[in-house]
């Protein structure tokens, strides 16, 4: 079942206690930062266990949110891993915030629509739920991914 992408404030989403497990992973503002960070995030998930189904969704995930970031937001971008609770089952949070997005003129070029845009649409159909938070520290663009 697809998500719907939810639009939250910042407390409308939940958070686990300070003794969640989290990953947190500064994001180079470069092109080769997202297979990097891809293969930083592998190893991680591998340590917790979790299923290759769900780490390859999970991995998918990771970069639409790291590219989004990268082609069409300022830096700094920082890459949260975390535990949350989905109608009462775990599931793996990918969070990617940004500093917001880029004014016409200062990205990297225009994207070729051929080959952008459909971001959003592979991430909620992989995940159980998805969403963007805007808060003091930037825009933060989040999914949640049930663990098998």
């Amino acid at each position: 079942m697809a998500a719907q992408l939810n639009i939250v404030g910042p407390k409308a989403v939940d958070r686990r206690g300070v003794d969640a497990v989290d990953h947190v992973c500064p994001v180079p503002h470069a092109p080769g930062a997202v297979p990097a960070v891809r293969g930083r995030v592998r190893n991680i998930l591998a340590e917790w266990g979790l299923s290759p189904d769900t780490t390859m969704d999970a991995l998918l995930v990771v970069s639409e949110l790291l590219t989004n970031a990268l082609v069409h937001a300022l830096p700094p971008a920082t890459l949260r891993l975390s535990w949350v609770r989905v109608d009462g089952h775990a599931a793996l949070r990918v969070e990617v915030t940004d500093a917001g997005p880029v004014l016409a003129g200062e990205g990297w070029g225009d994207p070729d629509p051929d080959e952008h845009g459909r971001g959003i649409d592979i991430i909620t159909a992989l995940a159980a739920r998805c969403g963007i938070r805007v808060d003091t520290e930037g825009i933060t663009r989040w999914a949640d991914l049930r663990a098998a």
